[in-house]
C-alpha cells in the first residue's frame, strides 16, 4: 500500500499552484507520506473496502482534461428549478466560465486561490486548514499535499443574503483512470445569513475518476449558514469527502446531507463547537443500491459550555448494497450545559443488503443532557397487509412506506426548491414505475 501512497505523492509534487500556498502542500505533502494506509484493522476504516485504489490507477495523472468540454455538458444534469441560486460549476476539478453564472451576490465575495490578492489572501493564509483534522484524515492531507487551487466563499458581516451560492462538481468520464480535487472555503462572518449548495453530479457514463474534496466553514460569531450536501452521481464512482466546520458564539449551522452509493463513497463530516451558545442541526439521508457502498462519519465535538446538536441520519439499503454510519459526540470536560442528540434508524428492503451502524457518545463533563440511539429494520408486515387490506397494491405499498420512512426528513427541508427537486429523485430510487409513485409525486 505503500507504493499507492508513493505514487500519490510523487503527482502531487507536480503541482504548480501559487507560492503562497507551499506551506499548505508542503504540510499536506509530508504528512501524507507519513500516513499508514487504511485496512480492514484500521477502525475507522474497518467496513469500508479502500480496493477499488487497487482495481485502479488513479494517480497516473491530476485530471484527463484541461477544460473546453463544456458545451457536451448540459445543464440539466445540475438544475434545480426556482432555485435562486448563482452558480460555481466545475467539471472534474476545473472551474468551468461558461457553465458558471458570470454574476455573484453583491454582499458576498467569491475569489479563487490562485487570483487571492490582499486582504483575501489574508483571510485564505488565516482559515484555510483551521477546522479540518489533518491529523485523522489522511485523504484530507492528499488534498492539502495537492493544492492548486480552491475557492473562498466569504458571506460580509451583517448580511442576508437571499440568494443561494450552488456549488455544482460535474465528473465526467476520462480516456484513463484520474484524480479530481476540490477545496471550498466558506467564511460566514458576523451576524450573516446565507445558503451554500454542495451538488455532486456525473454523466450517465460509467465513471472511472476517484473525486477528494475537502470544504471548510467557518461560522463566526451569530452567523447563520444552512449548508446541503447532495451527493447523486453515477455509480462507479469513487469519492472520498470532508466537511469540516468551526461554530463561535451563537453560530447556527443547519446542515442536509443526501448520498446515493457508489463504488465507494466515504464522507467525513467534523463540526467543532468553539463558542456558547452554537447550534448545529444536522439531517441525512443515504440510499445504496445493487452493490453500492456509502460511509458517512461524523463527529460533533463540544468544546466549551451551552451549545446544542441534534443529528438524524436515515438510510434504506436495496439489493446487495452496503452502508456505513458512525456518528460520535465528544463532550470536551468544560462543556457543560451540553444538550446533543444522535439518532441513525435504517431500513433494510433485502435480505442481503447490510447496514453496520455505530453511535458514540464521548462524555468528560457531569452536567450535560446527551441521548444517542441506533436501530435496524425491515418493512413491517402488519403495516403491509394494512395498506393491501385498503386496495393497495404491495408493490406500491413497499415504495410508500419505505418513502413514509425518509419523507419526515425531507420535509423538514427549509428550501422549498431542493425539496422539490429531491421528492421525486429520491421516489424513483424505489421504483421507475409512474404509477407506483402517484400517491409520492
Amino acid at each position: 500500500m505503500s507504493e499507492i501512497i508513493s505514487k500519490a505523492a510523487e503527482l502531487a509534487k507536480k503541482i504548480e499552484g501559487p507560492e503562497w500556498l507551499n506551506s499548505f502542500r508542503t504540510l499536506g505533502l509530508t504528512q501524507w507520506q507519513q500516513a499508514k494506509w487504511p485496512t480492514r484493522k484500521t477502525e475507522h476504516w474497518k467496513y469500508s473496502s479502500l480496493r477499488a485504489f487497487n482495481e485502479n490507477d488513479f494517480f497516473a495523472t491530476q485530471v484527463h482534461r484541461q477544460g473546453g468540454d463544456e458545451q457536451k455538458l448540459s445543464s440539466e444534469l445540475f438544475d434545480i428549478p426556482g432555485l435562486n441560486a448563482s452558480r460555481l460549476v466545475f467539471v472534474d476539478g476545473i472551474y468551468s466560465e461558461e457553465l458558471s453564472s458570470d454574476r455573484y451576490p453583491l454582499n458576498v465575495d467569491i475569489v479563487f486561490f490562485s487570483k487571492a490578492e490582499g486582504a483575501h489572501k489574508e483571510i485564505i493564509s488565516e482559515y484555510l486548514g483551521s477546522a479540518i483534522d489533518l491529523e485523522k484524515n489522511i485523504f484530507a492531507r492528499f488534498n492539502t499535499a495537492d493544492l492548486n487551487e480552491g475557492v473562498l466563499i466569504q458571506i460580509k458581516q451583517d448580511q442576508k443574503v437571499d440568494q443561494t451560492v450552488q456549488i455544482v462538481h460535474v465528473s465526467t468520464k476520462g480516456e484513463s483512470e484520474f484524480t479530481a480535487q476540490q477545496r471550498v472555503l466558506v467564511i460566514a462572518e458576523r451576524h450573516s445569513e446565507s445558503t451554500i449548495v454542495e451538488h455532486f453530479v456525473s454523466t450517465e457514463e460509467i465513471q472511472n475518476s476517484f473525486t477528494n474534496t475537502a470544504t471548510e466553514l467557518i461560522l463566526k460569531d451569530g452567523s447563520s449558514l444552512n449548508h446541503y450536501r447532495l451527493n447523486m452521481e453515477q455509480e462507479n464512482i469513487v469519492h472520498v469527502g470532508n466537511v469540516s466546520a468551526n461554530l463561535r458564539a451563537n453560530a447556527t449551522l443547519n446542515s442536509f446531507v443526501l448520498g446515493f452509493g457508489g463504488k465507494l463513497k466515504r464522507i467525513d463530516f467534523k463540526v467543532n463547537h468553539l463558542g456558547s451558545g452554537a447550534h448545529c442541526e444536522m439531517a441525512g439521508v443515504y440510499l445504496p443500491k445493487n452493490k453500492q457502498h456509502i460511509d458517512y462519519h461524523t463527529c460533533i465535538d463540544h468544546q466549551v459550555p451551552h451549545c446544542t446538536s441534534n443529528e438524524v441520519f436515515r438510510g434504506i439499503m436495496a439489493d446487495e448494497s452496503k452502508a456505513v454510519f458512525n456518528g460520535r459526540i465528544h463532550i470536551y470536560p468544560d462543556a457543560q450545559k451540553t444538550y446533543a442528540e444522535m439518532s441513525n434508524k435504517n431500513l433494510l428492503l433485502s435480505h442481503k443488503a447490510e447496514i453496520n451502524t455505530k453511535p458514540e457518545l464521548e462524555i468528560y463533563a457531569d452536567d450535560v443532557r446527551c441521548a444517542h440511539g441506533a436501530t435496524v429494520s425491515q418493512i413491517e408486515e402488519k403495516a403491509l397487509y394494512y395498506m393491501q387490506s385498503r386496495g393497495i397494491s404491495k408493490k406500491e405499498a413497499e415504495v410508500m412506506l419505505s418513502f413514509g420512512f425518509i419523507n419526515e426528513l425531507i420535509s423538514g427541508i427549509k428550501h422549498g426548491p431542493i425539496q422539490n427537486l429531491l421528492r421525486p429523485v429520491l421516489a424513483r430510487q424505489f421504483s421507475r414505475d409512474e404509477e407506483l409513485l402517484k400517491h409520492i409525486i
